[in-house]
């Protein structure tokens, strides 16, 4: 298992910035990737950003590129989601999420943390 704990969402302007955290636990030698999702109401969950742990490879949704970045802090088994230049169409829940293997699956999840763009 590996249990993960989001933090740093909230409430913010239009044009400001957020940072989410999360911090896995528990068998940490078993992460492959990590990744940010998220689900705003009545649609479907999306991947916003993920990074591969060893190499830090990245990927993007292209509604985030040039505004969010991803990093991670592998002592601290934590991964970033930097959020700037905020719209109101990225409200939604953001999850956290493991993979622990290079197929493209998904293995643990975290609770999600709410991010609020007011316009």
């Amino acid at each position: 298992q590996v249990p993960l704990v989001e933090s740093g969402g909230g409430l913010v302007q239009a044009g400001g910035s957020l940072r989410l955290s999360c911090a896995a636990s528990g068998r940490t030698f078993s992460i492959y990737r990590m990744g940010w999702f998220r689900q705003a109401p009545g649609k479907e969950r999306e991947l916003v950003a993920r990074i591969t742990w060893g190499g830090s490879s990245t990927y993007y949704a292209d509604s985030v590129k040039g505004r969010f970045t991803i990093s991670r802090d592998i002592p601290k088994n934590t991964v970033f989601l930097q959020m700037n230049s905020l719209k109101p169409e990225d409200t939604a829940v953001y999850y956290c999420a493991v993979g622990i293997t290079s197929q493209p699956k998904w293995d643990y999840w975290g609770q999600g943390t709410q991010v609020t763009v007011s316009s």
